[in-house]
């Protein structure tokens, strides 16, 4: 048994905590890379049984994949490369993020094939340097946009922008900056509802900037957004546990080597327990000689070099037997590892860690809307 057991209940819990964090603002569910590893049409079908206000993406694939699968819940994708599929997207009533002339350029061309109105975000890059207008251009883009409102091709829905949580005076800069490009596009002309700037961090950190929506990633899925400090501090409860199977021991004497390279010996006879799950599903190979795993409430270290389908643990001579079960994260409310914990001894983040679980885990729905 290789199992991702996902709490769904725990992700909308999760939600109503963020809804309580930012009242008044709209919450989008950032269900990007399969949700953040947990299974995206069966978190968002969860999310939007509880009225979460939008779903966010990173492209346009993802956006039709929701609604292939039913979904209706308004959706933003905000990462395009030349080839997207905007057409298709206007069709199946996507919002589309808006960074420069020559997107704004694509999307207006499938408004006129598809005879379809364009809701589009814009983005306005204020510190992070990566997707979005520069301020520069800033005035220009908004000039087209709203040339394009005025012939009914385009509704801009939004304007947002992502902050760096790089440190407090950085923050505060591209705030001031994102509010300084939200008055120039509306003395320009540009009618728009929605203001979003702060995630799962700055929602917490800077309630004065939740405007009009929030997006919640990592702290949907009950995970700490900051480093250093674990979610029950923020209400959160982590909606993934990772578990496995012993499937064999065997007694060796003192002095035997531990899988490749033989990087842990053994001190003295002790017993040996084989765990099928390795970096082939997601276990960082780094994390080997330092993570710690538990079966039957007890840690023990991977003493041994990760390897693609296993790793052994030395129990000593505890009672442990082949269909054990062993966690490799959880909640830590029940005395289990986190992702957390995994992700210091991966020298990584808690985000890392669980979107890159998959290869040959199945995956285990706890609240499945039917």
């Amino acid at each position: 048994m290789r199992e991702l057991v996902i709490d769904l209940d725990a992700i909308v819990e999760n939600l109503n905590t963020y809804k309580k964090l930012a009242p008044g603002a709209k919450v989008m569910a950032v269900v990007k890379a399969n949700a953040y590893g947990h299974g995206m049409y069966e978190v968002a079908l969860k999310l939007e049984r509880a009225k979460v206000d939008y779903f966010g993406v990173a492209d346009v694939d993802e956006a039709l994949h929701l609604r292939e699968g039913g979904l209706e819940t308004p959706v933003l994708a905000w990462l395009h490369d030349p080839n997207d599929r905007f057409t298709e997207a206007l069709e199946a009533n996507v919002e589309l993020s808006i960074a420069n002339l020559e997107q704004l350029e694509r999307v207006a061309d499938a408004a006129r094939l598809t005879g379809k109105v364009a809701r589009v975000h814009l983005k306005i890059d204020t510190g992070l340097g990566r997707n979005g207008s520069t301020i520069e251009d800033w005035p220009a883009l908004v000039t087209a946009v709203v040339a394009l409102c005025d012939e009914q091709l385009l509704e801009c829905v939004g304007v947002f922008s992502h902050l760096s949580t790089t440190s407090e005076p950085d923050d505060r800069h591209q705030m001031a900056l994102f509010d300084e490009a939200t008055e120039t596009a509306k003395r320009l002309g540009l009618d728009f509802e929605l203001r979003h700037l702060t995630a799962s961090d700055g929602t917490i950190s800077y309630p004065d900037a939740n405007y009009d929506m929030v997006r919640i990633g990592v702290g949907l899925y009950g995970l700490s957004p900051f480093v250093g400090h674990n979610s029950a501090e923020y209400g959160l409860r982590p909606a993934m546990t990772a578990r496995a199977l012993v499937t064999q021991t065997k007694r060796v004497k003192a002095g035997a080597g531990i899988s490749y390279g033989y990087m842990a010996r053994t001190t003295k006879e002790t017993t040996l327990a084989l765990v099928p799950i390795g970096y082939a599903e997601g276990l960082p190979r780094n994390a080997s000689g330092k993570a710690e795993v538990s079966i039957k409430g007890k840690r023990y270290t991977i003493e041994s070099r990760i390897a693609m389908d296993q790793f052994v643990i030395d129990v000593g001579d505890d009672d442990v037997v082949a269909g054990d079960e062993v966690v490799i994260f959880g909640d830590p409310s029940t005395g289990v590892p986190s992702a957390d914990d995994l992700a210091v001894a991966a020298d990584t983040i808690n985000y890392e860690i669980v979107t890159r679980m998959g290869g040959r885990f199945y995956s285990t729905y706890l609240g499945a809307v039917d």
